[in-house]
């Protein structure tokens, strides 16, 4: 039997960004939200999709993402995980981040 996959790769707009905070181990943090709007294929038919969807990044992918202005096209890649123990929304961690220019 295979590994469970847990990988998502994503394009969309900086929505929200919080600030640039620390964790009590020190290590760098940032929450913030992407936007995100595409066409996709389901049964026979395309469909218009939208959604926003939390996320954090954690040491250089926070530092690459503080200060960035809201509306920067981004490309991220990361797993899924609930956001802690109590609360299973589920926020994406992320492990890449490419920055699209001109869009």
């Amino acid at each position: 039997m295979s590994q469970p996959q847990n990988r998502l790769e994503l394009s969309g707009r900086l929505l929200e960004l919080g600030k640039l905070r620390h964790t009590p181990a020190g290590v760098a943090a940032l929450e913030f939200k992407l936007a995100h709007e595409s066409e996709q294929d389901e049964a026979g038919g395309r469909r218009k999709v939208q959604a926003e969807l939390g996320a954090v990044a954690f040491e250089s992918q926070a530092r690459l993402l503080a200060g960035r202005p809201l509306g920067s096209a981004v490309r991220v890649l990361g797993f899924l995980s609930a956001k802690s123990k109590r609360a299973k929304k589920l926020v994406l961690h992320v492990t890449n981040i490419e920055f699209v220019e001109g869009e």
